[in-house]
């Protein structure tokens, strides 16, 4: 069942083996036995659903970059992340055996939508990081080039010899006048997919 069901609880399981067999086996047993056969408890990883054109065009987004080791170093990637208040799923396990982390049966897939919490924004890059900026309510446009742009991204890009500049898809970033501002101040962009929050390594950050 753990292998067929990923999310199934040990509980459950027992369960089942207690409504066949009759017999009850604990959970702590179950729980021994999956991991005496390789399978532990983790947290699943947490991706988008994405469809065929999606894995299509990331796929193709990779290749064309796979061999591009030095341009990756002057890459400075960025991302809001927000930190829910109320609630949060990290009761949730799946059963894996080492090296099935990618595995679509231990992947949770969720969308992604406004929920209560606290906004940071923050950027890495070979050499550095920038300071975390926190986003009190809404981050539109405006609000991105006054409080991220020009007061944190301006500074730090200019204490690098070079240096491109990646962000996703949001729509405050995709906003004209942020692209007015980028071209203004002469910052180079690297294109980035939509749906595709996993090919940045500020999600492991």
């Amino acid at each position: 069942m753990a292998v067929t069901d990923r999310s199934v609880t040990s509980r459950t399981v027992a369960q089942h083996i207690e409504s066949v067999t009759h017999p009850s086996v604990p959970a702590r047993i179950i729980r021994h036995r999956l991991q005496q056969s390789g399978l532990s408890a983790r947290r699943p990883l947490l991706g988008l659903p994405l469809t065929q054109n999606h894995r299509r065009l990331r796929h193709q987004w990779c290749d064309e970059r796979r061999m591009c080791a030095v341009e990756w170093n002057e890459v400075v990637f960025t991302d809001e992340s927000r930190i829910c208040l109320q609630h949060h799923d990290g009761w949730i396990r799946v059963w894996r055996h080492r090296g099935e982390r990618m595995l679509n049966n231990c992947i949770m897939h969720r969308h992604t939508g406004p929920a209560p919490g606290i906004m940071v924004w923050g950027g890495i890059g070979f050499p550095s990081r920038t300071p975390l900026v926190r986003i009190a309510g809404t981050l539109n446009s405006q609000r991105y080039i006054s409080e991220v742009l020009k007061p944190v991204i301006l500074p730090y890009l200019q204490g690098l010899a070079t240096a491109i500049f990646q962000q996703d898809n949001a729509r405050p970033h995709e906003a004209r006048i942020i692209q007015r501002f980028f071209v203004n101040h002469q910052i180079e962009l690297l294109s980035w997919l939509a749906r595709s929050p996993d090919l940045s390594p500020t999600e492991n950050m």
